[in-house]
């Protein structure tokens, strides 16, 4: 991702409703498990290093971009700069990886699960969000860099080529499928832009009311996968 675009996303995330509630389904998933040392690849401005931190985590971001590290090292995190395909971590030294949104950014995506597996410990977690449905690919893809779009069977596959075990994947963003569809079919650039408050309270609601109902397997925009390195 430009570092234009970066910035962008670090001014936004606080506020904007898709990454409210992102931090929301990190905070989530990592609820009832015991912190110990963890890396938020991809971190951009750090919000779910943040989440991480509060809950009690060892969690520093990893960036690759000298924008990216710039901006989550001005907010106070601990900050590496390198590739996620060659990842400065001991073997079996983490318990904990998240990887929201970087892997569709990378041309070797085999190569940056690898070195997940090879850094957690045997019963780490790797948690993984990713956009979905190469149908929904539009000017907003290549606007952010993206490589590519998942579906379940791509994302499950890669994830199993890399030595892990899926324990949960579910669908994300799924109330709001058509709307994505429809806006990105009639605009071009990124999606990353401020949003009025009122539209963005609007979206905040419906996002948060896809918590409570029973949508996780119906087709969404994002994927989001807990996984183990299997035994």
């Amino acid at each position: 991702m430009e570092g234009t675009e970066v910035r962008k996303l670090a001014a936004l995330e606080d506020a904007h409703w898709w990454y409210r509630e992102r931090r929301h389904l990190l905070a989530k998933a990592i609820s009832g498990m015991p912190p110990g040392r963890a890396l938020d690849v991809g971190a951009a401005g750090g919000g779910n290093t943040r989440v991480l931190r509060r809950a009690g985590w060892q969690a520093a971001a990893l960036e690759y971009g000298a924008e990216g590290a710039e901006v989550a090292h001005d907010r106070g995190l601990p900050t590496l700069r390198a590739d996620a395909t060659s990842l400065p971590l001991a073997d079996d030294s983490l318990d904990l990886v998240v990887a929201f949104d970087i892997l569709e950014h990378l041309v070797d995506d085999d190569a940056a699960v690898r070195e997940v597996h090879r850094v957690l410990r045997p019963d780490g977690t790797y948690l993984v969000a990713v956009p979905a449905d190469p149908r929904l690919w539009s000017s907003h893809d290549e606007a952010v860099d993206h490589v590519r779009r998942y579906t379940r069977t791509t994302l499950l596959a890669l994830l199993e080529r890399g030595g892990f075990e899926v324990a949960e994947v579910m669908s994300w963003n799924v109330l709001l499928r058509p709307v994505v569809a429809m806006r990105r079919r009639m605009r071009s650039g990124s999606d990353l832009e401020d949003l009025h408050p009122v539209v963005n309270l609007g979206l905040r609601t419906i996002i948060t009311a896809e918590r409570y109902l029973p949508v996780k397997q119906l087709p969404g925009v994002s994927l989001v996968v807990r996984a183990h390195p299997r035994r």
